[in-house]
């Protein structure tokens, strides 16, 4: 039985891990459709002796937007040691582009053979992180706090599994670990907040050949509020003085005849800025650019647009203080294993917004990945096998 810090790193067989790792790639599972991925750890869970009675789905699914097969994963250890609960995470779903993957290693990395797909070892990478902990403490005997173990869905289309999470089923811990993108020796500390905008614009048909003027057009609209936005510097990336933050229109949907002039338009953007009273004034202005934008475009008969703007968060920023007991423990883990921690505050959405808004103080830890949500993807397997050993250090309690 290992009796020291370092110990546990003795059992760790790189060849498993790695084809553990493999395993959980080559399953499809875009945001949604993590039924095929949750059961295939619960199937590796229980073949190393976790009972069922510790394993439970929440609900999450359910008020999803999306719908989905399953909710996210939870599974509870007793601790043999005492010490504080802690909770080791990752999500298990992937972007549509990682479907039909086929993973093979190359070198130093895996890779997807095809040239059409990602890899999606974001975050199969982090889920075999967590898996494998879980799997080396059930094999080894390895002494360990109690642990919580959580696979969240949905996180590729908004954080939606950390945020509808059932809190109670997660049995309180005080220390917590995500792991997702990036090299093995990153602790992200905080990240970025963001607003969704849905954004409906109502003009007024007419024939575009016979009698254009009678008609609004909602794309004269849109135009004129996207050119007002950009040239007085609210789209895109946002600086006014100190305040910085991003937004973008990244959807724009209607129209189905080109002989008419557009009635109805759809867009969908985003607001980001790790101010919140900031990203409001980047929400506001964009409101304020649509409206202008539809009283200003008219017909003939002074028949004027109509906008529907709504503005809902998606997540909210945070930064955990520097001397939080989670960013030590998790420093020295990445120093046990021979690496140089690098605190960093991400401007992209992770569960740990969720986790650390629900309570729950949550540094992320990279894993390996690279070039996530592109064909160039590829998973840097010794960062991976040293974010496996980062794992157990931490599920150990020893740090």
């Amino acid at each position: 039985m290992p009796t020291t810090v370092s110990e546990p790193l003795s059992l760790i067989d790189d060849t498993f891990a790695t084809k553990l790792l493999t395993g959980l790639v080559a399953i499809p599972g875009k945001s949604g459709d993590e039924q095929a991925t949750a059961a295939r750890i619960v199937k590796e869970l229980t073949a190393a002796g976790v009972p069922l009675s510790a394993i439970t789905y929440d609900d999450a699914h359910k008020k999803s937007p999306y719908g989905g097969q399953c909710g996210n994963l939870i599974v509870k250890l007793p601790g043999t040691l005492r010490g504080p609960r802690r909770m080791l995470m990752a999500h298990i779903d992937t972007v549509p582009l990682c479907v039909g993957c086929e993973p093979e290693v190359r070198g130093d990395y895996l890779v997807s053979k095809r040239s059409d797909t990602a890899l999606g070892g974001d975050d199969r990478a982090g889920a075999s992180v967590v898996l494998h902990t879980a799997l080396m403490l059930q094999k080894h005997k390895v002494p360990h706090p109690p642990l919580t173990l959580f696979w969240p869905v949905q996180e590729e289309v908004g954080l939606v599994g950390a945020r509808n999470v059932a809190v109670s089923k997660l049995g309180g811990p005080k220390l917590c670990f995500n792991w997702d993108g990036g090299d093995a020796s990153l602790v992200t500390i905080g990240a970025t907040g963001a607003d969704d905008l849905q954004i409906t614009i109502k003009g007024l048909a007419a024939h575009a050949g016979a009698h254009p003027e009678d008609g609004v057009s909602a794309a004269v609209i849109a135009a004129k509020a996207i050119a007002s936005l950009a040239e007085n510097g609210w789209h895109g990336l946002v600086v006014k003085g100190r305040k910085t933050g991003t937004s973008n229109i990244g959807i724009v949907q209607g129209g189905d005849a080109t002989n008419v002039v557009l009635d109805h338009l759809f867009l969908r953007g985003e607001a980001r800025s790790h101010d919140p009273e900031f990203r409001a004034r980047i929400v506001k202005e964009f409101e304020r650019a649509f409206v202008m934008a539809a009283k200003s475009t008219s017909n003939t008969s002074k028949v004027r647009g109509e906008v529907e703007f709504t503005a809902t968060m998606k997540y909210e920023s945070f930064r955990l203080p520097e001397d939080s007991p989670v960013i030590a423990a998790a420093s020295s883990a990445i120093r046990t294993v021979g690496l140089e921690p690098v605190t960093k505050i991400s401007n992209g959405g992770l569960d740990a917004n969720w986790m650390t808004a629900l309570g729950l103080p949550t540094v992320t830890l990279g894993c390996g990945q690279e070039a996530i949500h592109t064909v160039k993807e590829r998973l840097h397997l010794p960062s991976y096998l040293k974010a496996c050993r980062i794992g157990l250090l931490l599920a150990t309690g020893a740090l």
